[in-house]
This record gives C-alpha cells, structure tokens and sequence, in this order.
C-alpha cells in the first residue's frame, strides 16, 4: 500500500498537534501536578526535564522514524524492517496494548463527558460530591451510553482519514485545549488563598526529592508520552521523508509537558484555596474539583463546564491515535478499508469497555488479577506489563539488532538544526533500556 492509499500529514503543525495530543491525555490533568506537588515542586519538575530529554526524547525519535522508515503499522514496520524474524511480536504488544486501553480509556473518557452536563447537580447547595461520582459511575446503563458517545466520536474521527479526520481535528482541538487551560488558569490564581497551591505546586524542596520521586518522574515520563503502544510508530508511518524528526520529537515532548504543567495552575491553586485534600487521581477530578467550582459560586457552573469540556479534548486528542494504532493495523496487513477497519474495530473496543464499566458497578463482585476489578485488571496488563515491555524490546531492536547506523540515518533525513548521532546511540543502547526495565520492574511490584 503506498503513501497516497495510506495518508500523509500535510502539515508539520498538523503532525506536531496530534501527536502531542496523543501524549496529552488525562495523567496529563490529574496525575503530573499531584505527583509534582507531592514530590518536591520545581525539584520534582527539574528532573522530569531531565529524564523527558534523556528517556522521553530518544524513544520518541525512535518510534518515529522507525514508522517513516518502514511506511507501515505498529507489526508491519518490523515485519520490513526484519523480514522473517519474531521482532513483529514488538508491534503486536503494542496494538494489544492500545486496544485494552482505549476500552477502559473510553469508559473514564465517559464520566468527563457527563461531567460537562452534570453542572447542577454538583452545584446545587450541599451536594455530596463524592456520592455523585460514585453513583454515576455505578450505574448499569448511564456510564455505558456515556462510553457509547465517546467512542462515536472517536470513531468518526479517525474514520474520515489522516487529513480529513485526525490532523484537521486535532488542529482544531488542541488549541482550544490550550486556551480553555489558560482561561481557567487565570480564574484559579485569582482566588483568595491560591498562594498556598501555588507553594504546594512549585516551591522547591529537595527533601521529597527521594528515589521514589525519581522513579516516579521516570514513570511518568514514559507513560505520559504515548510510548510503547505503537502510536508514535503509527503516526511516523504517515510521515515524508522531509519532515524533521528530531526537532518534531522535541516539539512532541516539550507541548505535552507544557500542558501537564499548566495543569497543575488551574487546579492546585482552587484546590487549596478552598480548603480541600489536592488526592490524585479520578477523586480529584471528579469529586475535589466539582467541589471547588461548587464553592466558586454561580461563576463556578460555567467553570465546571469549561474543566470537563477541557478534560474530554484531553481524553479524545489521545483516544483517536489508540484506535488509529489498531485500526492502521487492519488496514495494512488484511487490507481493510479505512471505514470497515475503524468502525469493526471501535464497535470491538466499546464492548470491551462495557464490563470495565459493570466492573464499577453490579459486577464489582468480580475480580481478576490480585483483587483488582475488570478495569483495573486490563489497566495493569496493558500499564505495567505491555507498555514497558514494548518500550524496552524497542530499544534492544534499534541499538542492537537493527542498528543505531540505520536509525540515525532514517531519523536525519530532513533534519536541519539537531540531527542524531553518537549521543542518541549511547542512549538508545544503554541508558533508556535500563531506565525502562526499571519502569517495568517497578510497575509490577518486584521493589
């Protein structure tokens, strides 16, 4: 199949915008300020630099040019780059991967879309927050069809093409991304007390600067990327030769740490401005930050609207390049056409999703890996076993099998001001391995 029948980015902004809008998901809003708080502030933040230009960068520019390299999918681009050999299994963990996560992604992608119509309810005086989530996450029917909405969303979007669908979307949606972050940035510094968040945030303290943070920056870094699952393989595919890829990679990587750290100034300033517990995760979002908007007033129904309209663009950015990852899979290697390949495969993922959502509620009893639900199960494959495995087996392809000679020379066609070379080779070799094989090694409980 050549380029013209596949697709090609159009635009470098275009490229650089949904592919930093695959990496900006929902960690993003709620997972990078919390640890960043938690773990010493700018200290923290220093040595996520560190390891997104060191860990981050490297295996962005890999995963790119090994995609323009080979013109194809996640498995198609071994399959040409080491004909014959079992290397091909790389890109089959990684569409695994995408395929479970975007089935539990979509359902959590759900709960914000409602969230944008559940205003009232979370701001209707004395409103117990967190028996709103609760209840509207155990629900058997509500959840789903909230899942259903997103997942057509999804679908239509990388249905229409890479042009049509997700470069002209994505386009769009990040910077109205951007501009809704900003907007609620300046209402939450604004607020009486937000001095505190802002301290909690960014103020400098190098005693929680344990090696916990520092494996947590590092797994941060790599998950919050898109690493690992075939997306960036996916998206170099769609790539011409002139494109420039290691400034592209930097743009990618610098454009999704900017969001996450923006985020923490829309929230840690609310947050402590009004006296609440800044927890991470799923409770902050949909039980802490209803809760500060509730306390804003009537001003706060229109901020609450704008926070999950935000907190979907978010999810969406980074649930179209998972279905593209599958979906370009059918459409090289079983020559599928794109709509047959993007609606069979959605429908696919949207069933899957619809035990990670009973899996909250009426099937809570059911339990799989350790205790952990449907959701969290799926979660911990595709998270810590798939993702950091890709990743690291990535790395030993490039730096010892197909060989750094190659990649650099693929990656600087195109180039102009940073082209790759002895640095990037020790990297790829030796440093982002272990760091990954670490990541992995933590994720799965061995320390």
């Amino acid at each position: 199949m050549n380029g013209k029948e596949r697709g090609n980015w159009q635009s470098q902004i275009g490229f650089v915008a949904a592919a930093a809008g695959s990496a900006v998901g929902l960690g993003n809003i709620w997972k990078f300020p919390y640890i960043t708080g938690r773990y010493g502030g700018a200290a923290f933040v220093l040595v996520y630099l560190l390891l997104i230009i060191f860990i981050g960068v490297p295996l962005m520019n890999s995963e790119l040019l090994v995609g323009r390299k080979s013109e194809k999918n996640a498995v198609g681009a071994f399959k040409v780059l080491a004909p014959g050999t079992p290397w091909f299994i790389v890109g089959v963990m990684g569409i695994l991967a995408g395929f479970i996560i975007l089935s539990y992604y979509s359902v959590i992608a759900g709960w914000a879309v409602a969230y944008i119509f559940k205003s009232g309810a979370y701001m209707a005086a004395g409103a117990e927050h967190a028996n709103i989530f609760v209840g509207s996450i155990t629900s058997p029917l509500a959840p789903i069809i909230w899942h259903a909405i997103f997942m057509f969303m999804c679908i239509a979007i990388v249905a229409a093409g890479i042009e049509k669908g997700i470069e002209k979307y994505s386009k769009i949606l990040m910077p109205i991304l951007v501009l809704l972050l900003l907007v609620l940035i300046v209402r939450s510094v604004t607020l009486p007390g937000a001095g505190k968040g802002l301290a909690f945030y960014l103020k400098p303290d190098f005693s929680k600067l344990t090696a916990e943070g520092i494996l947590a920056a590092l797994g941060q870094a790599f998950f919050s990327l898109s690493l690992g699952m075939g997306c960036m393989i996916t998206y170099g595919s769609y790539l011409r030769k002139k494109e420039d890829i290691p400034t592209n990679s930097y743009y990618i990587c610098g454009a999704d740490t900017l969001i996450a750290f923006l985020a923490g100034f829309a929230i840690f300033p609310a947050v402590f401005a009004f006296g609440l517990e800044p927890g991470a995760g799923p409770g902050l979002t949909f039980i802490t930050v209803p809760a500060v908007f509730a306390a804003m007033g009537p001003v706060g129904h229109f901020f609450g609207i704008l926070f999950f309209f935000l907190l979907t663009i978010a999810a969406l950015t980074s649930a179209i390049s998972l279905l593209e990852v599958v979906s370009a899979y059918f459409i090289d290697e079983a020559k599928w056409d794109r709509k047959k390949a993007t609606w069979i495969m959605g429908i696919v993922i949207f069933l899957l999703g619809i035990p990670c959502s009973l899996g909250l509620g009426i099937w809570s009893n059911v339990k799989i890996l350790g205790g952990r639900d449907i959701l969290d199960s799926l979660d911990f494959i595709a998270s810590n076993i798939l993702l950091p495995l890709g990743g690291f087996l990535l790395c030993i392809f490039i730096g010892w099998y197909w060989g750094t000679n190659k990649a650099t020379e693929e990656a600087n066609i195109g180039a102009k001001s940073i082209k790759l070379g002895t640095t990037y080779s020790f990297l790829i070799k030796y440093l982002v391995p272990i760091a990954i094989f670490i990541v992995f090694l933590r994720s799965v409980g061995v320390f």
